[in-house]
């Protein structure tokens, strides 16, 4: 336990020092590091979201534990200059200020990062470029990839998180430009009528159309992985990563494939709790509380990652927080190798089951997306910061393009541990359409939470398709059932399928779109045996 009532720790501050890069660019951060002793190691936090974000970075924490801090801010950011370009320069940039600081009298010439979400992408970004002197990395709740789990899952546009956050950084940039002395009324107003209304903004058609956000054109016309993406994957270079990385994720969090991906990448330890992306750490994430124990102090996870930093030993490779059971598990390996995929099949009359349905006969819907599926809960980053997590699925489920398959009540309980994924064998009678899935648990009360769901976006009328819902630890107790609901929009968490299998429709384009999913699809759970209990 950290001891209370500690002294003061004599501290040297210094704010908006400049550190130029490459091009002649001048970026500035603040600098903090112990008045007593040094050299020392320092910790670098980097970050496009202005002094405020400063606050939350663990300056005392890594004081404490002997490092130098130095926070700065992204080009075009905060006090820095030059033109903010989403991750374009974050691993250049990184480099030259790893350069900056070894140079530093203060400095020891051991530089660690850390960060999460785009700041966690920096870190990974600098590393790739394999600066020396940079010695570790903690990357938390960050993507692999910014076209895979960023901006496209299952090749549907991840909308509702581009355009909240797309936005907030396009009136960031204009008020960086208004200080510089720039005329921006205009562009400002619109980007503000974006954020203060996205619910009408996503409903946008087409949807490169929403304004003033100067990256949106790109993103929305890029949808396959092309030569842009390309470009900007090498910038995150896995394979150029040398040194150690410690990983921390949330079962809500919207870039949970990513870190997994990034583990299975680049290894070192592993943590995943309950949470979503704008509440690391809590005890609760949407209508679920998951105890004290479940917070990210319970487990000295602060502590954890600066003996990671320091080099020192960090205890189990991987620890994940187990729902339903609510309790922290230490795991040697993820995925876990106990765990058995065994396919629960969607039977034509509503069971999910293990056995292998009999019927032929596919269940139907049709779906008009002129009246899509709302997002209720998930991984999550939209402009209502509530609609995340745990959430009551029963008035979606009430809808008519709401397929929903439950289990018999649970006579014992099922552990769901791993990666999970659905398998659809499905038609429909447009050129495309996607196709969701949602992982449920039903209380014995009848409400139903929802634990995971996906996406898949296909340009072929029949098929097979594999829905991705990434991954979980849930236990279903006895008494609940398991639920799997299928449909074709989860708005606007992804933007609507116009059913035209083009990306420049209009309104007046959308196809209404008969659906038929066959009974030999199934979901395929990860089971994990349960230890008998005395």
């Amino acid at each position: 336990m950290p001891k209370l009532n500690r002294p003061p720790l004599p501290v040297i501050a210094e704010h908006d020092t400049p550190m130029p890069m490459r091009d002649g660019t001048v970026l500035r951060g603040s600098v903090h590091r112990p008045a007593d002793g040094g050299p020392f190691p320092t910790l670098l936090v980097r970050t496009p979201y202005g002094e405020d974000s400063f606050r939350t970075a663990p300056v005392l924490p890594a004081l404490r534990a002997g490092f130098a801090v130095v926070l700065q801010h992204c080009r075009g950011r905060g006090t820095s200059d030059g033109e903010f370009r989403p991750w374009l320069d974050e691993g250049a940039d990184g480099h030259d200020t790893i350069g900056w600081i070894t140079s530093r009298p203060w400095s020891n010439g051991e530089v660690v990062m850390s960060g999460m979400s785009y700041l966690a992408g920096c870190a990974l970004q600098a590393a790739a470029t394999r600066p020396p002197g940079l010695k570790a990395v903690v990357a938390a709740m960050t993507p692999h990839d910014f076209h895979d789990g960023l901006k496209y899952h299952g090749g549907a546009f991840a909308l509702g998180s581009a355009l909240n956050w797309g936005a907030f950084q396009a009136m960031l940039g204009l008020l960086h430009a208004a200080e510089a002395g720039e005329e921006v009324g205009p562009a400002l107003g619109e980007v503000l009528r974006v954020l203060d209304d996205q619910e009408t903004a996503v409903r946008t058609l087409p949807v490169g159309g929403v304004p003033g956000i100067p990256w949106w054109g790109d993103w929305t016309s890029h949808v396959a992985r092309d030569a842009y993406w390309e470009g900007l994957a090498e910038t995150l270079r896995h394979d150029r990563v040398e040194v150690p990385v410690m990983h921390v994720a949330g079962w809500f969090d919207l870039f949970l494939a990513g870190t997994l991906e990034n583990h299975r990448r680049l290894g070192g330890p592993l943590v995943i709790g309950p949470w979503s992306h704008l509440a690391p750490g809590a005890t609760g994430t949407g209508r679920l509380f998951f105890g004290a124990a479940a917070s990210a102090q319970a487990i000295g996870l602060e502590e954890r990652q600066m003996a990671f930093l320091a080099g020192e030993d960090t205890g189990p490779a991987v620890r994940i927080f187990v729902m339903g059971d609510d309790v922290w598990r230490d795991e040697e390996a993820w995925p876990l190798e106990r765990a058995v995929g065994i396919p629960y099949y969607l039977h034509a009359d509503g069971l999910l089951s293990p056995e292998p349905p009999s019927a032929a006969e596919p269940a139907v819907f049709v779906f008009d997306p002129r009246d899509p599926v709302p997002t209720v809960g998930g991984p999550t980053l939209l402009a209502d910061p509530t609609n995340v997590g745990p959430q009551d699925q029963r008035d979606v489920e009430r809808r008519p393009d709401v397929l929903c398959y439950s289990s018999e009540v649970l006579t014992s309980e099922v552990e769901v541990t791993g990666p999970v994924s659905v398998t659809l064998h499905a038609e429909t009678s447009a050129a495309s359409t996607d196709w969701t899935a949602k992982l449920v648990d039903v209380h014995p009360d009848g409400r139903a939470i929802s634990v995971i769901d996906g996406i898949v976006r296909v340009l072929v009328p029949s098929g097979t398709f594999v829905v991705d819902l990434v991954a979980t630890s849930q236990v279903f107790k006895a008494g609940h059932r398991i639920r799997v609901e299928i449909s074709s929009s989860n708005f606007p968490r992804f933007d609507r399928n116009p059913g035209t299998g083009r990306t420049d429709s209009g309104e007046a384009d959308l196809v209404v779109q008969h659906q038929k999913v066959y009974p030999d699809s199934y979901i395929t759970l990860p089971i994990v045996p349960r230890r008998a209990i005395g």
